[in-house]
């Protein structure tokens, strides 16, 4: 086998293979998890006897736990072997899905899923670092395209399978079926993974860790729980920003100064990463955000069964599934950046379409829309993860994965929570505008057709007029939002000038970067 001084490179066959399946099973397992419990939270809610708000607390340990995990990653695998650590996440992530799947009380639910967001975190870091090492610099897009669909299609089909799997079985299963997808992870990785060269020497930045842990910690728990508290409103929230920016202060003044800090600012001097983190960050917006309102559409504005709005939200994972096939190949005669200015483009212009859709919007429309807006994200985030580490040193490489990951997971939880709390005041504010109209000098209302329907005078008709301007005002906040996401991607377009060429990394193994690879 051929291996570089720092981290092996596989030749073709079994062993390359079995890596990459194992790589993929573990993203997958991730990237599921992140979404596939949302559906069934009602259903853990009556079986746990928690409150509204308590049930909350089985997202948000998840999460909080996975973000303050994903950024020591680096480090980690650094210090004690990337094998080692992706072996002992694989196998604590499926116990703790196991645990959870067998939790009594909430409680044991919320320590169980802690301790999945603790070994979950470092899973798609280290998957994606190891299927770059795996793999030569001209085979990267081909290898980013089939880690890309774990990390894409997991969200996106995840709501779906939680749904059928709580549906048919119970909400224990959600649970239950990483089990054996985990066990097939942590034998494949014991038998076929060559371990990286290990550094005893690296010194744990404790207070670099503790000032982040609490700044991300905090940053968490105030976007999760602003909506429900009415953000600044309450001094809860207020207190979680103030800890936040104190946390975040003392990390990056303590970085900035620090022989040794806790993140190697270096990886941000790469021109190529840093404009990838951004993009990173357009991303984790417009997936989670666009998914986090089209489930709510679907299901209580346009009133579609729940396993009918799950299989909606999967064909844009059909789109992502296409582009992921074929992108690698365009990746060879067509430039990085102008795939994926093309991918900002489509997702751009299915979002402007979905600000037009109502009640009446056909059901072909929405999948067409969908498949082509998953299209588009395939082609942004195949060359975004093969360009972003086109130019960053090998040494380097693990902390890339795992900052890239970081600002995917905190650009989420905010456009989750902007485009949450911007639908719920839109619809407030809609509804009020709207009902300025609805009164007796409105000649539409005096029309007899509709004045039989709905009778002003009557507490059934006032009831009718109420359902309507509510489901208008509904609509009008989900165009508004919509419209918002596609803006942001429109200002991200020009950003991808800002990329490196990519064409000399894909020529093959003739050029002289594949060679300083396979040194």
């Amino acid at each position: 086998m051929t291996t570089s001084a720092a981290h092996p490179v596989a030749v073709p066959g079994l062993r390359r293979n079995m890596v990459t399946i194992c790589a993929m099973t573990a993203t997958i397992m991730q990237a599921l998890d992140s979404t596939i419990a949302n559906v069934a939270l009602p259903y853990m809610q009556g079986s746990l006897s928690a409150s509204q708000d308590q049930i909350n607390w089985v997202l948000t340990s998840y999460i909080v736990a996975a973000a303050i995990m994903t950024a020591p990653v680096g480090w980690l695998a650094n210090r004690f072997g990337r094998k080692r650590i992706f072996i002992i996440c694989s196998a604590g992530f499926t116990v703790a899905s196991v645990m959870c799947g067998l939790a009594q009380d909430i409680t044991q639910m919320v320590l169980f899923r802690l301790l999945q967001g603790v070994f979950g975190a470092a899973l798609v870091p280290l998957s994606q670092a190891v299927m770059l090492d795996t793999y030569a610099l001209h085979e990267r897009a081909k290898a980013m395209a089939i880690w890309g669909m774990g990390v894409m299609m997991g969200p996106i089909m995840g709501p779906s399978l939680g749904a059928w799997l709580t549906e048919t079985y119970s909400w224990h299963w959600v649970f239950f079926v990483n089990l054996p997808f985990g066990v097939f992870t942590v034998l494949g990785l014991m038998a076929f993974m060559d371990e990286t060269q290990v550094n005893k020497d690296l010194q744990f930045d404790w207070f670099g860790f503790t000032a982040l842990a609490v700044g991300i910690g905090s940053l968490q728990l105030a976007l999760d729980r602003g909506e429900q508290l009415d953000w600044f409103e309450s001094a809860e929230i207020v207190a979680e920003f103030v800890i936040s920016a104190i946390g975040f202060y003392y990390f990056f003044a303590h970085s900035l100064t620090a022989k040794r800090p806790f993140v190697q600012f270096a990886i941000f001097k790469d021109r190529n990463f840093s404009t990838g983190c951004i993009f990173m960050v357009v991303i984790g917006l417009v997936l989670f955000s666009t998914m986090a309102l089209a489930s709510p559409l679907f299901q209580n504005a346009f009133g579609f069964p729940i396993l009918t709005a799950g299989l909606l939200l999967a064909t844009r994972g059909m789109g992502t599934f296409v582009a992921m096939m074929i992108v690698s190949r365009l990746m060879r005669y067509i430039e990085a950046r102008t795939l994926m200015g093309i991918g900002l483009s489509l997702i751009a212009i299915t979002l402007y379409e979905m600000t037009g859709w109502t009640t009446d919007t056909a059901v072909k429309t929405i999948i067409l829309n969908s498949v082509v807006q998953g299209f588009g994200l395939g082609l942004v985030f195949v060359p975004l993860s093969t360009v972003a580490f086109l130019t960053l040193p090998n040494h380097l490489r693990t902390d890339g994965t795992s900052m890239l990951t970081l600002f995917r997971n905190i650009a989420s939880s905010i456009g989750i929570s902007i485009v949450i709390a911007k639908l719920t005041s839109g619809t407030t504010s809609t509804h009020a505008v709207l009902a300025e109209h609805v009164n007796p000098f409105n000649n539409a209302l005096q029309m007899p057709d509709v004045s039989s329907i709905l009778n002003l005078g009557t507490d059934a008709g006032r009831a009718l007029m109420e359902v309507i301007l509510l489901a208008q005002s509904q609509i009008i906040a989900f165009s508004l939002d919509f419209q918002l996401i596609a803006i942001i991607t429109v200002c991200a377009i020009p950003l991808t000038f800002m990329l490196s060429s990519s064409k000399s990394a894909m020529r093959g193994p003739g050029s002289s970067d594949h060679a300083a690879v396979m040194e």
